[in-house]
């Protein structure tokens, strides 16, 4: 009889410091309840989880918009009535909240027919190998490699592979950045989705090396930079770039430039230049 309430005492003490035990860790491991505006912020982004805010997600990004350490224009996929609609959301004003849409752009114009091949590549058909082999094949040190690894890191389809050279569709283009990430040569940007013109090159070489590699890439004559009545595109380690921000639009650059290689973000939405039965045309 001795034995079995012993047995029976016993099971009750382990059964208490099971429970106890149990109980603290619970505690402690708790998983927080998560806010309810967490919930209505990710609701509200568009869910691409493209990472172009910045974050890993959607998710992560609503977390850290009401913990306060994010702000609430940061989806430029959503643009501004993401935006908007998150300020409501976290009791905020949004009368004076901007998102700046933005599209990827490829600065390179060296296609097939205008740029000069170092060599022949026949190994991997993606960019972050060929670039192992020399830089490319192209003679161009900043020329696009054009084995489309920033087309298979685009979610949208935005972005291919014409005539040697990547080419982005601005109507599917959500500005995400996966292709700028992707790039091994860092030849994509993000700039402004109504950018009035763009500089097709991010040669740094001096003018004599340019043109013994590519036909159209930036010699630096400054002429550009020159005729800009809003001082808005400037030639810094021998190539042009324009400052969206100051740029008015008015196109005097485009007529000066002797390569032909500032595009408007207008008329350059089919495709890149190319040399057929040598006439130029956009494919």
């Amino acid at each position: 009889m001795d034995n079995i309430f012993w047995a029976f005492l016993w099971f009750i003490i382990i059964g208490g410091v099971f429970g106890v035990i149990l109980a603290a860790a619970s505690y402690i491991f708790k998983v927080p309840e998560e806010d309810e505006r967490t919930k209505k912020v990710r609701e509200a982004l568009p869910g691409s989880n493209c990472g172009g805010c910045g974050y890993t997600g959607c998710g992560s990004y609503s977390e850290a918009v009401v913990k306060g350490e994010a702000q609430i224009n940061k989806c430029t996929v959503g643009g501004k009535e993401t935006a908007a609609e998150i300020a409501l959301i976290m009791g905020k004003n949004s009368d004076k909240i901007d998102v700046e849409k933005y599209r990827a752009q490829v600065m390179c114009s060296g296609t097939n027919e205008y740029s000069r091949k170092k060599y022949i590549y026949a190994g991997a058909t993606d960019c972050l190998s060929a670039v192992k082999m020399g830089g490319g094949d192209k003679l161009c040190p900043n020329g696009c490699i054009g084995k489309g690894s920033c087309v298979t890191s685009c979610k949208q389809n935005a972005i291919s592979v014409k005539e040697g050279v990547a080419y982005v569709d601005y109507a599917l283009c959500i500005g995400c950045g996966a292709c700028v990430k992707k790039c091994p040569k860092y030849l994509i940007k993000l700039i402004p989705y109504k950018a009035s013109y763009w500089v097709g090159c991010k040669s740094n070489q001096k003018a004599v090396q340019t043109k013994e590699s590519c036909d159209v890439g930036c010699i630096s004559c400054k002429l550009c930079e020159k005729s800009c009545p809003s001082n808005a595109i400037k030639v810094n380690d021998f190539v042009a770039s324009i400052k969206y921000n100051e740029c008015t639009g008015c196109g005097k650059c485009v007529d000066v430039c002797p390569r032909k290689i500032i595009w408007s973000g207008k008329t350059h939405t089919r495709g890149p230049i190319i040399k057929l039965n040598g006439k130029e045309t956009d494919i």
